[in-house]
């Protein structure tokens, strides 16, 4: 159990690794407004200061993949694959990062639409372009599916800070987004980046058709992860033409609300990153989730291979809510 010292006006910030699934679905479907009278109670004393790490994510190999996430436009069982584009050299990723740096992110994101990273040549690149990354002072994570404990030995020695996996739903429904890979083939890939030393960056997707206990059940297995996830991204389905989800309707953004309220109050000192669908919110429901909790934001005009806000807009948006840009989190 971890303890915040009291400030002068604070309460003690208890961290538990023991959420039941109906206290976490009590969360969820409490009234809005004592929802975010506690998330911000929490927020406030675990996180003072309401400062927000801007986060630039970057596509280097784009479409192909094999897995059959049911959401993904980038795999090769959706007619909405994405092959037209070929994989980015280390001085190309590093020159989008030091552009990133210069408008103000933080942290440098990197997918690869792989299943598992690939040994050889296109992993020599992975590890010079996160050197890279770290050499201009910023944050590094990797996306890029499955990974073998050597391979996660490899990328801590390189300096990566953060490995991202998403659980992307509960256990339950998981069998009907994926069928590729399993729910524990995902949690194993979280235990070796962990067990290498590499900070985890895990959330998940709503609007793929769970229900509200789906919801409580995947944020039960972040909760209950000790430590807890370094950084919990909490994205929204955004709709790709050619998947099978194609035609689900758009997420209602309060439920965006109240995911960011609940991650906020399961694990304080996580960042909460407000993630995919983010340009579908509006500036009023990304500032209710700025004050439920959410202390990052992805930053650029594309995340992977979906549109995002463009970075004057969050700059602007930023400064109407007050809130400030946090940096140099690892050094």
């Amino acid at each position: 159990m971890t303890l915040l010292k009291p400030g002068p006006t604070s309460k003690t910030v208890e961290t538990r690794h023991d959420w039941t699934l109906s206290e976490i679905q009590f969360l969820l479907e409490k009234s809005l407004m004592d929802l975010l009278w506690e998330a911000q109670t929490v927020h406030r004393q675990a996180n003072p200061g309401y400062k927000v790490q801007l986060a630039s994510l970057l596509s280097v190999k784009t479409g192909g993949c094999e897995e059959d996430c049911s959401y993904c436009s980038q795999s090769i069982h959706n007619s909405s694959d994405i092959t037209n584009f070929s994989d980015l050299a280390v001085q190309e990723v590093l020159q989008k990062a030091k552009v990133a740096k210069e408008a103000g992110a933080d942290r440098f994101c990197m997918g690869w639409a792989w299943r598992e990273i690939r040994d050889g040549k296109p992993f020599e690149s992975m590890l010079q372009m996160v050197r890279g990354v770290r050499r201009l002072g910023m944050e590094a994570c990797v996306t890029a599916g499955m990974l073998t404990d050597n391979q996660a030995s490899q990328l801590a020695e390189a300096g990566l800070t953060a490995y991202n996996h998403n659980l992307d739903t509960s256990p339950e429904n998981y069998d009907s987004i994926i069928s590729t890979r399993t729910y524990q083939e995902r949690l194993e890939t979280l235990e070796k980046a962990r067990s290498a030393g590499i900070t985890l960056c895990t959330g998940g997707i709503i609007g793929l058709g769970e229900s509200v206990t789906d919801r409580a059940s995947m944020l039960k297995v972040l909760a209950n992860m000790d430590p807890h996830p370094e950084s919990v991204p909490i994205n929204a389905l955004v709709a790709v033409e050619g998947t099978p989800l194609e035609d689900m309707p758009s997420v209602d953004p309060l439920e965006m609300v109240r995911m960011v309220a609940a991650a906020r109050i399961l694990m304080p000192f996580s960042r909460v990153r407000l993630s995919a669908g983010r340009e579908q919110l509006g500036e009023e429901a990304q500032v209710l989730c700025f004050l439920a909790g959410a202390d990052s934001i992805f930053y650029g005009d594309t995340l992977l291979t979906t549109s995002n806000p463009e970075v004057k807009s969050d700059r602007e948006l930023l400064a109407k809510a007050g809130l400030q840009v946090n940096h140099k989190f690892h050094e």
